[in-house]
């Protein structure tokens, strides 16, 4: 699966709108800020904060958000 250069250049991350990276093979994409990564469904970025995966869950197969174990800069009011 590969995501359109055009949709990838427009992207950003939802919490602190910093820059994504797409991971290794393409199932999601990386905030390296935030250290989470926002999965890709059915070819669709789904770029909703309680849907991202923190890295570390990630790295371990993990692909469903545990929203009380996610924590982002964003949303305590630091931005930037």
């Amino acid at each position: 699966m590969t995501l359109a250069p055009e949709l990838l250049a427009v992207l950003a991350c939802p919490a602190c709108r910093g820059s994504l990276d797409v991971t290794g093979e393409t199932e999601g994409l990386l905030c390296p800020r935030c250290a989470v990564v926002y999965p890709v469904r059915e070819e669709i970025p789904v770029m909703l904060v309680e849907e991202a995966v923190p890295v570390r869950e990630w790295k371990k197969g993990r692909r469903e958000a545990n929203p009380a174990a996610v924590c982002f800069a964003g949303l305590n009011g630091k931005t930037g």
